[in-house]
């Protein structure tokens, strides 16, 4: 820790001077050294670090009144920071929104949605409204009682398919045990790069990339890094440059058939995260999303505990891909 200066600068500026909306806090003694950005976080620990960096930049935090970006500066104690929050963009993101859903199914326990692909499910950074749960709100407002508005998994935002909603805590706590106990059946369409040969079985951990924090990665033992993950495929239709795959998953972990594809170097077309572009193939090159559908789902009944299936057809942009694949073999 840095030994403050023998002559601090001289702050005249008093909290009476800022609105009523800002937060002004006197910084302890004993945080002298410190750095700026480091006493925000001790004084402001019901945020975030990358929030309170934020408002940093945006000009929110000032040092005694003076605006004072440089996350570096130095404390003294004594000094009073303000703050002005900006508004959490996630305290208002569960709100109802008229956004058209596909059901396939619907009853008092459960909801089968067919995703397009484009629409997010939940609400996150950078997408906090028009979500699948904004739309859920609007078609069934008893959701608003039901945590995360009985979503119990999840689709990317460019993957279109199936997803099943509880529309009760009874039915949600059941489906969630379902996917815990592995009996829920999700099938995919994944067409990936290459020619693959046969059937076969990617068990392999997957965790968040150790430097790229927006990606997950196959890690090399399952433990404190990566969590278990098994996917399951066979050979639907072969193509020149491409193979047409149906996939199944064991677990559900985040991105696990775009990773374990990847893993195997048959990458999904399309993706921007773990593919490549087409090999010169043009009409690989041109697809603008993972070329990845969820098509059939199968499982138990929350309440009737029956076995019920549903399929979802291919998208068309999925389908037009396909179709100009045998075209042009």
């Amino acid at each position: 820790m840095n030994a403050p200066q023998s002559n601090p600068p001289d702050y005249s500026a008093s909290a009476d001077e800022h609105p009523a909306a800002t937060e002004c806090l006197t910084v302890p003694s004993e945080y002298a050294g410190l750095r700026l950005d480091q006493t925000l976080v001790r004084l402001l620990p019901q945020h975030s670090r990358s929030r309170l960096q934020a408002w940093l930049r945006e000009g929110r935090i000032s040092v005694a009144g003076l605006s004072c970006p440089d996350a570096k500066h130095k404390m003294w104690g004594g000094e009073t920071i303000c703050v002005t929050a900006a508004a959490d963009p996630a305290a208002n993101s569960h709100v109802a929104e008229e956004i058209a859903l596909s059901v396939l199914h619907e009853d008092q326990d459960l909801l089968v949605i067919d995703k397009p692909a484009g629409l997010v499910v939940h609400p996150g950074s950078g997408n906090w409204r028009g979500t699948l749960l904004n739309a859920l709100l609007h078609h069934a407002p008893e959701l608003s009682e039901i945590p995360r508005a009985g979503i119990v998994h999840r689709l990317d935002k460019e993957t279109s398919g199936l997803l099943v909603v509880a529309r009760t805590l009874a039915a949600q706590t059941d489906l969630v045990r379902q996917l815990q106990a592995r009996s829920v059946k999700r099938e995919y369409l994944a067409l990936v790069h290459g020619a693959v040969a046969s059937a076969g079985s990617v068990d392999a951990p997957i965790a968040r990339h150790p430097t790229q924090r927006t990606k997950m990665a196959v890690v090399a033992e399952q433990g404190k890094r990566g969590k278990e993950a098994r996917t399951h495929y066979s050979v639907r239709e072969r193509f020149a440059a491409a193979t047409l795959l149906e996939c199944r998953l064991e677990t559900g972990r985040t991105h696990q058939i775009r990773v374990h594809m990847a893993s195997i170097k048959h990458p999904l077309v399309g993706d921007p995260v773990y593919g490549r572009r087409g090999g010169g193939n043009a009409l690989l090159s041109a697809f603008p999303r993972q070329a990845l559908h969820a098509w059939r789902l199968t499982l138990l009944h929350p309440r009737t505990h029956e076995e019920m299936s549903w399929e979802s057809s291919l998208p068309r942009d999925f389908a037009d891909l396909l179709d100009a694949l045998r075209a042009n073999p």
